[in-house]
């Protein structure tokens, strides 16, 4: 009802349909059930214990061509795996992005031992190896999607991204093919983010509410850009968290193709505390 009184304004007064459609999708965010309350302020966000996430890229076995920075993002498909079987022995129990930001606004309690698994750039075997193994499990996590490679050769397709989401996992934007967000400039933010999150909304068929910036890199004035689009949070890496917007400078580590189960188990001890 509210979206065709607002195509009958637009229709009187000829304002942009692409205007109207981005505005009544960040209205629509607002009013999923986070924004009814109050935010915590900054230094209570800060305060409490951070959650484990961990940034995946590839998994697949290494090649004679991969340097040996590219492999810090390769991670082979035994030693995912192993991860995988490590956290599970652990205890340690997937969260997904809406119970992190309840937790970190309202204080929620989380299940024991939570961690988040994330994966970027839309690789195929996020799809192929990945999911299937986190499933083993019970495990669930997020997918943060480039959708300049969708469909691509060794990428997923777009039905791929919606069997993510059906099963449980969550999809979030890694803009459209990866720019940098701190040299944005003119018609950057359309492309890079108004455009891919219409895409992955009708995709999904659900808001796109978690955005995770490309190469982690992040500055000051993206976080109001991010927000006007109705994101409610954004994951860096292993960088400091912004003092005013923590919740737009969430913190995850990569885990490296040359950690051992035993190796990434202590990375997080140290890392999260």
């Amino acid at each position: 009802m509210l979206k065709k009184k607002i195509i009958s304004y637009v229709l009187c007064c000829g304002i942009s349909l692409v205007s109207v459609n981005t505005w009544a999708q960040v209205s629509a965010s607002r009013t999923n059930g986070h924004q009814q309350k109050p935010l915590a302020a900054a230094i209570t966000v800060l305060s409490r214990p951070q959650v484990p996430i961990l940034c995946y890229h590839q998994i697949r076995d290494w090649k004679p061509s991969d340097s040996k920075v590219s492999k810090d993002y390769i991670i082979p498909i035994a030693t995912f795996k192993a991860h995988m079987k490590m956290l599970a022995d652990s205890g340690y129990h997937t969260i997904l992005p809406d119970q992190l930001y309840d937790y970190l606004n309202y204080g929620t309690k989380l299940p024991s031992k939570p961690i988040m698994l994330t994966f970027d750039d839309t690789d195929l075997d996020q799809f192929t190896i990945a999911a299937p193994t986190m499933k083993q499990y019970g495990f669930k996590g997020v997918f943060f999607i480039m959708t300049v490679s969708l469909g691509r050769k060794n990428y997923m397709s777009k039905d791929q991204v919606k069997q993510l989401s059906d099963a449980g996992h969550v999809i979030g934007s890694h803009t459209w093919d990866h720019h940098n967000v701190k040299k944005y400039q003119g018609n950057d933010w359309m492309i890079q983010i108004d455009k891919p999150t219409k895409q992955l909304q009708e995709i999904t068929g659900k808001p796109i509410k978690y955005f995770a910036y490309p190469f982690g890199l992040w500055n000051p004035q993206a976080i109001p850009e991010l927000k006007k689009r109705g994101f409610i949070a954004a994951f860096q890496l292993a960088e400091k968290r912004d003092e005013k917007d923590p919740l737009f400078t969430i913190r995850r580590i990569i885990a490296s193709g040359y950690w051992a189960p035993h190796t990434l188990h202590t990375s997080l001890v140290r890392s999260f505390k």
